[in-house]
């Protein structure tokens, strides 16, 4: 899996395709770091080593422990919101046949078994950095979110986005917790997430009815 997070991530931005090789790889090994032994792994020493990179090389682009964990978090919310950008975009485009709340759990679910050092760094001990990137990859997913919604006619693309701040939230939260004991997740708290969202968007369209007709 390649590992590319925004130029903006890095201290510095590799402009040779041999530098973005090593930064690549670099942070493929950080996050095989994360998974097997958690944050404290992470040192620039330690993920040279495991990525076969010369700590000099890598310095200039990743130069500590928390630019490192910044650029996984970066990427991983780059993968995350292409995710959610395909899936929306699916859904939008037939959204008569498709079953909305299954497809989101589902392929997000996937996420996460995928990328199950992204746990590690949301348990970790986060930098204002890694805070604010965090923040911004959130109203990011919520206005997706949003999006999906407005497709349904669950809420109407001019409306606040409280409900899908709702939604991603309530999720996210759910996500974390049944991926929290293994990267297969809770089949339990997956269905309940289904069920909980189901619930909740039903009561939200049955609320908003009136002020439709």
């Amino acid at each position: 899996m390649r590992h590319s997070p925004p130029d903006d991530a890095l201290r510095r931005v590799p402009r040779q395709a041999r530098a973005r090789d090593k930064v690549e790889r670099a942070l493929a090994a950080a996050e095989k770091l994360l998974e097997r032994e958690g944050v404290s792994a992470i040192t620039l020493i330690r993920v040279a080593d495991e990525a076969d990179v010369s700590v000099g090389a890598l310095h200039q682009y990743l130069p500590d422990r928390e630019s490192i964990l910044a650029a996984l978090s970066a990427d991983y919310y780059v993968r995350h919101e292409a995710l959610m950008d395909d899936l929306v975009s699916g859904l939008v485009a037939d959204p008569v046949s498709a079953d909305p709340v299954a497809s989101v759990v589902s392929a997000v679910a996937v996420l996460y078994r995928e990328q199950s050092g992204s746990r590690a760094l949301r348990a970790g001990l986060q930098s204002a950095a890694q805070l604010r990137l965090a923040r911004e990859h959130k109203e990011r997913m919520v206005a997706k979110v949003h999006r999906l919604l407005a497709a349904y006619e669950i809420v109407a693309p001019t409306d606040d986005d409280r409900v899908a701040r709702t939604v991603f939230f309530a999720a996210d939260a759910l996500m974390h917790e049944a991926f929290g004991a293994g990267e297969d997740g809770d089949p339990r708290l997956l269905a309940e997430l289904e069920g909980l969202l189901r619930a909740y968007l039903s009561a939200s369209v049955q609320a908003v009815t009136p002020h439709q007709t």
